[in-house]
């Protein structure tokens, strides 16, 4: 799909004189009041800078109605020019970002917007002012319905050690017992209730919302009023000079969670009408009546905050990445993109839940590599599942937020790394239409003709497409698989002062881990175990299997927890000669439970301490 030359020979002159294909295809910024003959003319100039296309990218300052007539005319337009010249064509999927409103119109029906629970104290007073993110934070709204209302009780360190659920329209209280009741000096009683409130509007999404991820009809309207339309106009280009759309950091809404046990104030964690249903044909029970174990601590693990964490990442998977990579696939193009804060466990956990799992449709998974940073973690996540799913590269979203001073050395090197990790599409952040207005100062630099040396930049451009000539053929070859402790994390995700130096400890093993394996010259794909409970290959003999992959040892890193599917796998591989290697220690759970199958995998395992040393 992307590629079309690696498929033959690998070409020596093809290396000396790389093709469009191998090139890459900058954020190119429509930020003004739109013209036809400026917009062809800039595509000269993409070209003069050894640009393979370029991804028609409405940005702020954009003075011509989003998709309107006017707007679509001006993308046929530039699609037969890129054509003509065997350039590519990128579409991008929303107004500004994140992806999802369709610039607000799919909001504008309040059924798609994004909803949240709100788990506040019995007296709180709603807050005057709020302040509004370019991200999905919640906006609060007096659009709201009451769950359940709550006594919880605490003991003197705040461990939960019951309390008491009262939902509307059922007679009867339900009464949680966590541990033996404290003496009544000891315990604190307080009163919450939890509501599903529905996303106010904010200027971001064009005063509209933003829109609910975890609802397939949402997203069905999304893909109604941008894919569609796109493919009604362009469907010729459709596998020819267009070959991906990009959507940019989907995501639920932002997760909070307590500085303290003690703490009132309202907390927000993603929601949707029909979560509670759902939820239970999952996994049997409520999840409205076990909402306090999302919030406090139990003496063990809850399996009611790790299932929560889990089904949040099926919702947001199944409604965004599955669905509108599968319309992609049966369009002929590739979805491409990337999630929201991918780097550390606690930004995905927070934002996506997890990277991979969302990614697992995309055509070419992708990342968004801001300042400059050395996100090995990013990286090797978005490398693991397109090696998984058998996808041709992954993409980039490279150099945003690097400012006017970064040089070309600093272009070559941002680049290197990620290529030797995998990268094979380039989205070089951007070349602005204009620098007019609000314009020069949405994220500089631009690499295009507002920049003195863009004709030059050809030479970073011809660099990277011969790297791409030789990445792109062949199959790698990985021996190593790690399961991902994500899962392990979400067990954790409570209040700071109690969960927050446990949670320190997985976060900083989980970067240790990476640096010492890719610096040790040991390359492995991360296994994330909501992927792998998808796994439709028996798991048989002395590979791994894990999609197109198979490994020939497994690491498990120091993890709480992990799913019965993995620990099965996982086993049946140890039992056929497998290698299996516990870092620190055996998880101590199998779905939040004690399981013997623990004690059959540790049996036919290796366990070494969680040391560089070993």
């Amino acid at each position: 799909m992307f590629y079309d030359k690696s498929k033959k020979e690998f070409d020596a002159e093809e290396f000396r004189n790389p093709g469009k294909e191998y090139r890459g295809c900058p954020f190119w910024a429509w930020n003004t009041k739109l013209d036809k003959g400026t917009l062809l003319r800039e595509i000269d100039e993409l070209d003069e800078m050894g640009m393979g296309g370029a991804h028609i990218h409405s940005r702020v300052g954009l003075n011509t109605p989003y998709m309107g007539e006017e707007f679509m005319s001006y993308v046929e337009a530039c699609d037969e020019k890129m054509a003509s010249k065997d350039m590519r064509c990128c579409l991008y999927d929303e107004d500004r970002w994140p992806s999802g409103t369709a610039g607000g119109m799919v909001t504008k029906d309040h059924r798609y917007r994004s909803r949240f629970l709100v788990m506040e104290p019995e007296d709180h007073m709603p807050d005057k002012e709020q302040a509004f993110l370019s991200a999905a934070g919640a906006v609060r709204s007096d659009e709201r319905m009451l769950l359940a209302e709550y006594e919880i009780r605490q003991d003197k360190n705040g461990n939960l050690t019951g309390y008491t659920v009262s939902i509307p329209g059922e007679p009867e209280e339900e009464h949680i017992k966590i541990k033996d009741e404290c003496s009544d000096d000891t315990q604190t009683v307080s009163r919450w209730r939890a509501y599903i409130e529905v996303s106010g509007g904010t200027p971001w999404f064009n005063n509209e919302a933003y829109v609910n991820t975890l609802d397939k009809a949402a997203m069905d309207r999304f893909v109604e009023l941008t894919h569609e339309r796109y493919y009604s106009r362009l469907r010729d280009s459709f596998g020819a000079s267009i070959r991906s759309i990009f959507t940019d950091e989907p995501q639920m809404c932002l997760k909070e969670i307590l500085t303290e046990p003690f703490e009132k104030r309202p907390l927000i964690m993603p929601f949707t009408d029909d979560l509670n249903d759902t939820f239970r044909k999952e996994y049997g029970f409520s999840l409205v009546g076990r909402i306090p174990e999302l919030v406090w601590e139990t003496e063990s693990l809850s399996k009611a905050r790790l299932f929560y964490h889990r089904h949040l990442v099926e919702r947001f998977s199944e409604a965004f990445g599955d669905n509108v990579g599968e319309w992609c696939d049966r369009h002929g193009i590739g979805l491409t993109g990337h999630m929201m804060n991918e780097w550390t466990l606690f930004s995905s956990t927070s934002a996506v839940g997890e990277v991979m799992r969302p990614l697992k449709h995309f055509g070419m998974p992708g990342m968004d590599m801001l300042c400059d940073r050395r996100e090995l973690t990013t990286a090797k996540q978005v490398q693991s599942i397109s090696h998984q799913m058998g996808r041709e590269g992954v993409m980039s979203e490279i150099y945003g937020v690097t400012g006017w001073h970064f040089d070309f050395r600093r272009h070559k090197l941002a680049g290197d790394w990620q290529a030797a990790l995998g990268v094979t599409f380039r989205v070089p952040h951007l070349t602005w239409v204009s620098m007019a207005g609000e314009g020069k100062r949405d994220y500089p630099a631009s690499i295009g003709h507002q920049s003195p040396w863009y004709k030059e930049y050809k030479y970073i451009e011809d660099h990277f497409a011969r790297v791409n000539t030789v990445m792109t053929r062949g199959k790698s070859e990985v021996k190593i698989g790690v399961i991902h402790p994500i899962e392990s994390y979400w067990a954790l995700f409570g209040n700071r002062l109690q969960t927050g130096d446990q949670r320190e400890s997985i976060e900083s093993r989980y970067e240790e881990l990476v640096s010492w394996m890719l610096y040790g010259l040991l390359d492995f794909d991360f296994i994330s175990e909501a992927v792998l409970a998808e796994e439709e290959a028996e798991q048989r003999g002395i590979d791994f299997i894990a999609g197109c992959m198979h490994y020939a040892c497994v690491i498990v890193p120091g993890l709480l927890t992990m799913r019965r599917n993995t620990a099965d796998r996982l086993l049946s591989f140890a039992e056929s000669g497998g290698n299996v290697v516990f870092l620190g220690n055996v998880p101590r759970y199998i779905d939040g439970d004690r399981d013997d199958v623990l004690t059959k995998l540790e049996a036919r395992s290796k366990t070494v301490a969680y040391d560089r040393s070993e």
